[in-house]
C-alpha cells in the first residue's frame, strides 16, 4: 500500500549490525594484525641471535614506513571483515532462530554454532584473506584489492585464491566455537579469548606461510615441516601476543557493538 514502510528482514538486520561492528573493530586493531603477520614471517637470524619482539618490530615499522604503515592492509581487512563479520553474525542468528526455540544454547551447542558460522564466513572470504595476508607482509606490491585478486587468479588460479583453506578452518572454527561457548556461558571474555587464541595459534602461522607462498607449500604438512625445521616448536607460536590481543579485543568489541545495535533494532542476539 502507498506510504507503507517496508520492514527489514531480521537476518539482514543481523548482517548490518555485524558489518558495522566489524568495521569499528577492524580499524582499531589493524596494527596488531600487521605486527602478527610480520612476526610470523621474519626470517630466522644468523647464529640464532638478535630476536625481534613485538615492540621492536612496532618501532621498526613506524621508522621505516611511518605511523600509517601500521595500517597497511586495512583495505583488504575492511573488504574481508565488513561482509565477513556480517555473514558470521547473520548465519549465527539464523541458526539460533531455527535450531533453538526461545532458549539459550548449551555449551556444546555454542561450540557447534560458533564453529559452523565462522567456517561459512571463512570460506566465503578466504580469497580476500589471502590478499590481506600478502598486503600485511610487505612483500607484494598490489595496487588494490581488485588488482590483487585478479593477479592471484591469473597467475595461481583457484588454488592460489583458496590457499591455506585447511589451516584457516582449523584456526577459525575452533576459536569461534570455544569463544562463543565461554561467552554464552559466562559473559567473561578476556581470559578465555586469550586461551582460545593461543590454542589455535599454530594453525594461524601455518595459514600465513601457505598464503604467502602457495607455490612452495602444496600441502599443509609441507608448511608444518618447514616451520619446524627452520624455527622449531616455538615457530608455531610466533606472533602469538599481538594475535591474542587483537582477537580477544576485537571479538569483545564486535560482540558489544553487535548486541547493542540488535537491541536497538528490537531483536534478540
Amino acid at each position: 500500500m502507498p506510504g507503507r514502510e517496508v520492514e527489514m528482514h531480521p537476518v539482514l538486520k543481523a548482517f548490518i549490525c555485524g558489518s558495522i561492528s566489524g568495521t569499528c573493530s577492524t580499524l582499531l586493531f589493524q596494527p596488531l594484525d600487521l605486527l602478527k603477520t610480520r612476526l610470523q614471517t621474519l626470517q630466522p637470524p644468523a647464529g640464532g641471535s638478535g630476536r625481534v619482539g613485538m615492540v621492536m618490530l612496532l618501532f621498526r615499522v613506524v621508522r621505516t614506513e611511518s605511523l600509517l604503515g601500521l595500517w597497511k592492509g586495512v583495505s583488504p581487512s575492511f573488504a574481508r571483515c565488513i561482509p565477513g563479520v556480517g555473514i558470521y553474525f547473520s548465519t549465527l542468528y539464523t541458526m539460533k532462530q531455527n535450531l533453538l526455540v526461545d532458549r539459550s544454547p548449551t555449551a556444546l551447542e555454542s561450540v557447534f554454532l560458533g564453529a559452523t558460522a565462522r567456517a561459512i564466513s571463512g570460506i566465503c572470504m578466504l580469497p580476500v584473506t589471502v590478499v590481506k595476508t600478502r598486503y600485511e607482509s610487505g612483500r607484494f606490491g598490489y595496487r588494490s584489492v581488485y588488482a590483487a585478486l585478479k593477479n592471484i587468479y591469473q597467475t595461481e588460479g583457484a588454488r592460489g585464491m583458496f590457499s591455506g583453506l585447511t589451516a584457516t578452518l582449523l584456526r577459525d572454527a575452533p576459536f569461534s566455537g570455544i569463544y562463543l561457548m565461554f561467552y554464552t556461558q559466562t559473559k567473561k571474555l578476556t581470559p578465555q579469548g586469550i586461551l582460545a587464541s593461543l590454542t589455535t595459534q599454530p594453525a594461524d602461522v601455518i595459514k600465513t606461510h601457505m598464503q604467502l607462498s602457495p607455490e612452495k607449500y602444496c600441502r599443509t604438512s609441507q608448511a608444518i615441516a618447514f616451520i619446524y625445521k627452520d624455527f622449531g616448536l616455538v615457530g608455531f607460536f610466533r606472533g602469538g601476543v599481538p594475535r591474542a590481543l587483537r582477537r580477544t579485543l576485537m571479538a569483545a568489541m564486535a560482540w558489544t557493538v553487535y548486541e547493542q545495535m540488535m537491541e536497538k533494532m528490537g531483536l534478540k542476539s
